[in-house]
């Protein structure tokens, strides 16, 4: 196949550009996933999406919707990379002699790709996921301060009004680093394995037949939108598949909670308290939001990676200076 002559340093040009370009557009979908997810029974914040992204631009300003993008935006260059490029390396040497790959293969390809991006892919959650909810945590504080306020309103004087402390990914990574090691930004790793590695199982394949679909010939690639197309259904398919995983990963790796929210020792511990507590609807929670984010973030990175910009920096441009 043609993305086979691709070299890996345009591989990963192409997968940090298709990730740059794909954050920028979904993040503030992802904000609204990630602090529905960890809201439980008792002080609910948000109803919806919508009702979630309304709430943070009224308390938060339109930047508030960006919280936490700084750290996807530097981070998700090596991400995408290490995944694009990790699936082109197994699929190219899971292939015996050009063939065609068999579903069980093309499956182990995506383990592969799954596995190999976790390095990156789990300190940034990690760090991400505690500045897109502190919002969430800071509006929830200041709604039981008015109720209190209201509860003693013959008492004399006003409340103090609740201020949120404004942290930064760098202040929590020195934190985690002092406090825990290494270790500390790595939390949460067995459920971001048990997340993406049967996404990766399930998109890869999906992706790559569905855009088999679109290919006249199969030495020539398919058109952009075909590669969107199938980047979209695939990403989407998969994300709601694996959404129960990533209900539990995000609230294993959120180090601060609500009032009267549980924490958890583990998975299965997880597991057991959101099943126990919330019911098994709980484990879709944000399924919608995740689709949204990951069908357009992986059609927007197929699109990107197929096209291959890198192929034009690192060919044309030269010559062109030549």
């Amino acid at each position: 196949m043609a993305d086979k002559q691709i070299s890996l340093p345009a591989k990963l040009i192409n997968g940090g550009i298709a990730g740059l370009i794909g954050v920028t557009c979904v993040f503030p979908i992802d904000l609204a996933k990630t602090r529905l997810q960890n809201q439980q029974n008792g002080q609910r914040m948000y109803t919806s999406m919508s009702d979630c992204l309304i709430k943070t631009i009224r308390s938060e300003g339109y930047f508030g919707m960006y919280r936490g993008a700084a750290v996807n935006l530097t981070l998700v260059t090596p991400e995408k990379a290490i995944k694009l490029a990790a699936n082109d390396f197994f699929r190219h040497h899971l292939s015996k002699d050009g063939k065609k790959l068999t579903l069980l293969r093309e499956m182990l390809a995506g383990c592969g790709a799954g596995t190999c991006q976790v390095i990156v892919t789990t300190p940034m959650e990690m760090l991400k996921i505690q500045l897109q909810d502190a919002g969430r945590i800071a509006a929830q504080k200041k709604l039981m301060a008015a109720q209190a306020q209201l509860s003693s309103s013959s008492a004399a004087g006003a409340a103090e009004p609740v201020v949120e402390a404004r942290t930064t990914a760098t202040q929590i990574t020195r934190e985690l680093l002092r406090s825990k090691g290494i270790a500390g930004l790595y939390k949460g790793l067995g459920a971001t394995l048990l997340r993406d590695v049967p996404f990766s199982i399930v998109y890869f394949p999906l992706f790559a037949n569905l855009n088999k679909l679109g290919q006249k010939d199969p030495n020539v690639k398919a058109p952009f939108y075909v590669s969107f197309l199938s980047g979209c259904v695939a990403g989407s398919t998969a994300a709601v598949a694996v959404n129960p995983c990533d209900v539990i990963k995000t609230r294993l790796q959120s180090l601060q909670r609500g009032v009267n929210e549980d924490t958890y020792s583990g998975i299965l511990d997880c597991t057991k308290k959101i099943w126990q507590k919330e019911g098994p609807m709980a484990f879709l929670k944000g399924a919608y939001c995740r689709a949204l984010v990951i069908a357009p973030l992986f059609g927007i990175a197929q699109v990107v990676y197929f096209i291959g910009i890198a192929e034009f920096l690192l060919d044309v441009l030269p010559k062109h200076r030549a």
